[in-house]
């Protein structure tokens, strides 16, 4: 097969969600032709989201996959040119950059938004994915709110967890913390407020082992626990079960070249998306793992876009 001729972009945004497709609004109407790639799942987390009930500027409940059709839509009409391709490896060493796709493609790019996102990490039982978005769910902010005054789980020992517990206490009656181990890794004071709220139980030395629900609609009703220490397996009633172990940020692809945290976020300039690369910008989950909100994402990709134009100017 003949090779494809490179294509030369003054911005390369890999990535879509919502901080690529912003970033690709905002770069095509500055006049920079972008490129967006986006991979096998475009869109992003959002895709995996039913009901959206705190992105601006919608009074109605609108749904997930939805709102990434029309973003996508608005950054192609306005002029970004999208690929399906997966980037395998960047070369941010030399100018102009360098991304080579799975599809043998080669991309050279003035200037690179990386919107590549994280992905919430999960136990990986089956009846885990198959109530995902119907009672499972990996982000309280987004869906606690659709459990007012029900019984809800959360599985977790870190801040992420227990902040996610503490939120859930504003809607649901009670919030069960299951932990595999004795003890919490979370920040002392976060423990302390934990202990003393009267809503949440701590069930220590366990382990989710099955997800429990009914037919049409799909909900869930209760889930199945094992204690790591005895084996002994017990089954709760409960309406909701939140994952809050993590998430991955995708920035395999830019270690050694990029500065990230010890969890491999991306790090940026404050106040700004820029990298430690001059001309290469992060926007969204990549490099955020404190907000992790559609419309925070949307706002650095539009930041991105501006500081690219801004770069390239120059």
């Amino acid at each position: 097969m003949s090779e494809n001729p490179t294509k030369h972009t003054k911005v390369l945004i890999i990535g879509s969600g919502p901080a690529g497709y912003t970033a690709a609004v905002y770069a095509a109407r500055a006049m920079l032709s972008p490129i967006l790639v986006y991979g096998s799942e475009p869109g992003g987390q959002l895709t995996t989201t039913t009901d959206v009930e705190n992105f601006p500027g919608f009074a109605d409940v609108i749904q997930g996959p939805w709102l990434m059709d029309q973003m996508k839509e608005q950054a192609k009409a306005v002029g970004t040119e999208m690929i399906e391709d997966h980037i395998g490896s960047v070369n941010l060493k030399s100018t102009p950059f360098e991304a080579i796709g799975d599809s043998g493609q080669k991309y050279t790019a003035d200037s690179i938004i990386i919107s590549t996102g994280a992905q919430a990490r999960w136990l990986n039982l089956e009846s885990e994915q198959k109530f995902r978005g119907f009672g499972v769910s990996a982000c309280a902010t987004c869906d606690g709110f659709f459990f007012k005054d029900k019984e809800v789980a959360v599985v977790g020992g870190g801040n992420a967890a227990v902040e996610e517990a503490m939120f859930l206490t504003k809607f649901a009656s009670k919030v069960k913390l299951i932990h595999r181990r004795d003890e919490l890794r979370a920040e002392k004071l976060l423990q302390k407020k934990l202990m003393e709220n009267k809503k949440i139980e701590i069930i220590w030395d366990s382990a989710v082992d099955e997800v429990i629900g009914d037919g049409e609609p799909k909900n869930v009703t209760g889930i199945k626990i094992r204690n790591l220490k005895t084996n002994n397996i017990k089954e709760m009633k409960v309406d909701g079960l939140f994952i809050a172990i993590g998430h991955d940020p995708a920035t395999a692809l830019f270690k050694e070249q990029l500065d990230m945290d010890k969890e491999g976020y991306l790090l940026t300039k404050p106040d700004s998306t820029e990298t430690n690369i001059p001309g290469v910008y992060a926007a969204g989950d990549v490099k955020d793992k404190t907000f992790r909100q559609a419309v925070t994402a949307a706002g650095m990709g539009c930041m991105a876009a501006l500081e690219a134009e801004k770069f390239l100017s120059h």
